[in-house]
C-alpha cells in the first residue's frame, strides 16, 4: 500500500508544483474507520508554505491519479490528514505474491548490501553462560537476521575478552582448586570464581599433568592455569550458543590488540591530537575537551589500561576493517562506559554515527512465582546451559526477544513449559501445524496436489469475509515488519506480529471451513492458509524457532 501511494502522491505534487518539497509519510490511522493509511504531507507543506493544510489536501486528493479497482475512496480528516480507503481486490489480488515468493517473501535490498557487523555476547571466557547472556544472544542474532533479510551484509562478531584483571583471577581461581587436591587447606582466592566449573578444570589439568604445576613458579603456572581454563571455558561457551542456533563468523581476540602494540597506537594518536596527558602516574583523556563531564584515566599508574582503550583501539579497528554500519549489543550494565568509548572513537576521526548501540535490560527467571536465583555449577547464577535442558530451545529464544529489549525481562519457567496456547511460542508453533494438518487433509480429500501448485492458480477474489480479509492485510503487512524492525533493531516487533496472524488466523478457522464442497472458495481458503502458513514460516525463521509440522 505504501509503495502503491508513494508513487501516486508524489505524482500529484509533482503536477501540483510541489515536488520534491515533501517526502509523503504514511501511516496506518488508530481507527479502523479513518481508512488503511493516511499522510499529513498536506500539514508538512501547509507550514512551510503559509496556507491553509486542508486547502493543500483538496488539491492533492483532486490531483491524485488512482485506479478504481485500486483505491475506492479518498477523505480530507481533522486539520489535513489525507485518508485512503483501498479495495478489498487490491488486497486479495496481491496475496498470491507471498504464495509465488514462498521463503523470500519479506525480503527486500533496502540495506544496499551495506557492509555490517553485529557485536554480541562478547562474554569474558570466565565461566558458564548466563541467562542475561542468553537473551543477548538471542537478540543479537535475530537482529543479525533481520538486518540479512533487509539485504544487509552481515559479519556477526564475538569479542573474545581474554586480558586483564578478570582473566587473571579465573588463572588465580584455577591454580587454587588444583593445588587443593593436593593440599585441602590451600587458601582460596577472597574474590575468586565459586562453582564447580573451576573445580572441573582443576581436575582436567590434574589428569593431564599431575603434579608437576606444585612445583612451577607460581606465575609460570598461573598462565598455565589461565589457558586451561579459558580454552575449556571457551568450548563450552560456543557449544551452548550452538545449541540456541547463534553462530559467529569472527572471534576477535582482544590480547591481539596489546601483542600488536594497538593499544600503544591509540595513546600516540591521542597524544599527537593533544587528547592525553599524564598526572599522578596514570595516563589520562581529555575527555571534557570531547563534550564529557571530566577527564578519564586510560593507562593506570600501574601501567594497566582500564577498559576505555582496548574498546576504543576494538572500535577503531572495525572502522578500519570497512564497515559501514556497526551494531554494538550490551547489557544494562554497560550504559555508564558506552560514552567515553565512543567519545574516543570520535577524537580518532572516525563517524560514529555509523555506531549503533543496542541496549538490553536483565532477565530475572521466574517458577512458581518466585525468583529462581542461582545455580550449584556456577554458585551465583542459573546457566544459559540449564536453562535450555528445562525449557527447550524455541522457548529461551522466543521468551528472550518477546519484550522489548528496554524492558526487563521476568522469564517464566512454568508458562515456557507448557503446552497449551498460553505459551506464546507454542501458540505460533501450533498455528504453523494446524494448517499444515489443513493443507494434508485437503491433500487426502484431492482437493489439492502433492506439489500445491494450485493454491497459486486460485481465484482469491472469492475471500470476502471480514475474518478472511483482516488475515489477508496482516499477511501483507509482513515486509513492512521486517523492514521496520530490522530499521529500528527492535526484534521483539516479529514475535509481537506473528503472534497477531496466528490469532487472525484461529479467528478465521473457526468462524469458516476450508475444505468445502464448493471447489472454487475451498481453494481460494486454502491459498489463504499457504500464505499465513507462509508468514509464520519465514517470521519463525528469522527468530530463529522451529516451525512445526506437527504438534
Amino acid at each position: 500500500m505504501k509503495q502503491y501511494l508513494a508513487e501516486k502522491v508524489e505524482a500529484a505534487l509533482a503536477s501540483l508544483g510541489y515536488g520534491g518539497q515533501v517526502i509523503p509519510v504514511f501511516e496506518r490511522p488508530k481507527l479502523e474507520a479513518h481508512g488503511d493509511l493516511t499522510t499529513n504531507a498536506a500539514m508538512i507543506l501547509a507550514k512551510s508554505m503559509g496556507k491553509n493544510p486542508r486547502a493543500i489536501a483538496r488539491e492533492i486528493a483532486s490531483a491524485l491519479k488512482l485506479e478504481r479497482e485500486d483505491v475506492v475512496r479518498v477523505e480530507i480528516a481533522g486539520p489535513g490528514f489525507i485518508n485512503f480507503y483501498f479495495a478489498d481486490s487490491f488486497f486479495t489480488r496481491k496475496l498470491s505474491v507471498i504464495l509465488s515468493e514462498g521463503s523470500r517473501f519479506g525480503r527486500s535490498n533496502t540495506g544496499q548490501a551495506r557492509k555490517t557487523q553485529v557485536e554480541f555476547v562478547s562474554a569474558n571466557p570466565t565461566g558458564p553462560l548466563s541467562v542475561g547472556h542468553g537473551r543477548q544472544a538471542a537478540i543479537g542474532d535475530t537482529i543479525a537476521n533481520l538486518l540479512e533479510w533487509t539485504g544487509h551484509d552481515v559479519t556477526r562478531e564475538y569479542y573474545y575478552n581474554n586480558a586483564g584483571r578478570q582473566m587473571r583471577k579465573l588463572a588465580e581461581s584455577t591454580y587454587a582448586r588444583y593445588q587443593q587436591l593436593f593440599n585441602a587447606s590451600y587458601p582460596f582466592p577472597e574474590d575468586g570464581y565459586q562453582g564447580e566449573y573451576i573445580k572441573e578444570v582443576a581436575e582436567r589439568l590434574k589428569t593431564e599433568r599431575g603434579d608437576r604445576l606444585t612445583a612451577m613458579e607460581r606465575e609460570a603456572a598461573l598462565s598455565v592455569c589461565k589457558e586451561a581454563a579459558e580454552t575449556v571455558l571457551f568450548e563450552e561457551i560456543k557449544k551452548v550458543l550452538a545449541r540456541i542456533g547463534v553462530r559467529f563468523d569472527v572471534f576477535f581476540n582482544e590480547d591481539s590488540l596489546y601483542t600488536t602494540g594497538k593499544l600503544q597506537e591509540v595513546v600516540e594518536e591521542f597524544r599527537r591530537r593533544g587528547l592525553a596527558y599524564e598526572k599522578d602516574g596514570a595516563v589520562w583523556l581529555k575527555a571534557t575537551e570531547l563534550g564529557l563531564d571530566q577527564d578519564r584515566v586510560i593507562i593506570k599508574s600501574t601501567g594497566e589500561p582500564t577498559y576505555r582503550l582496548p574498546d576504543i583501539a576494538y572500535h577503531r579497528e572495525k572502522f578500519r576493517r570497512g564497515f559501514d554500519l556497526i551494531v554494538d549489543i550490551f547489557g544494562a550494565d554497560h550504559v555508564a562506559t558506552i560514552p567515553d568509548v565512543l567519545a574516543g572513537v570520535k577524537a580518532l576521526g572516525y563517524d560514529t554515527e555509523k555506531v549503533k548501540v543496542v541496549i538490553h535490560q536483565f532477565v530475572t527467571l521466574m517458577r512458581d512465582g518466585e525468583q529462581v536465583k542461582m545455580s550449584k555449577r556456577s554458585a551465583n547464577f542459573v546457566t544459559l546451559d540449564e536453562l535450555i535442558d528445562e525449557v527447550g530451545t524455541d522457548a529461551v529464544r522466543f521468551f528472550f526477544i518477546m519484550r522489548s529489549i528496554s524492558s526487563h525481562l521476568e522469564f517464566d519457567l512454568n508458562l515456557a513449559k507448557e503446552q497449551s496456547e498460553k505459551n506464546p511460542v507454542y501458540y505460533l508453533q501450533y498455528a504453523h501445524a494446524r494448517i499444515a494438518s489443513i493443507l494434508r487433509f485437503a491433500e487426502s480429500e484431492g482437493v489439492i496436489g502433492p506439489d500445491r501448485s494450485m493454491l497459486a492458480s486460485a481465484d482469491l477474489s472469492l475471500l470476502k469475509e471480514t475474518s478472511e480479509l483482516v488475515l489477508v492485510k496482516l499477511l501483507l503487512a509482513f515486509p513492512e515488519v521486517v523492514s521496520s524492525s530490522a530499521e529500528s533493531l527492535e526484534p521483539h516487533r516479529v514475535p509481537t506480529y506473528l503472534g497477531e496472524v496466528a490469532t487472525a488466523f484461529h479467528r478465521f478457522y473457526h468462524e469458516h471451513r476450508v475444505v468445502i464442497p464448493d471447489r472454487g472458495l475451498a481453494g481460494a481458503r486454502l491459498a489463504l492458509c499457504g500464505a499465513a502458513q507462509r508468514v509464520l514460516a519465514n517470521g519463525l525463521q528469522i527468530l530463529g524457532i522451529s516451525a512445526r509440522e506437527k504438534m
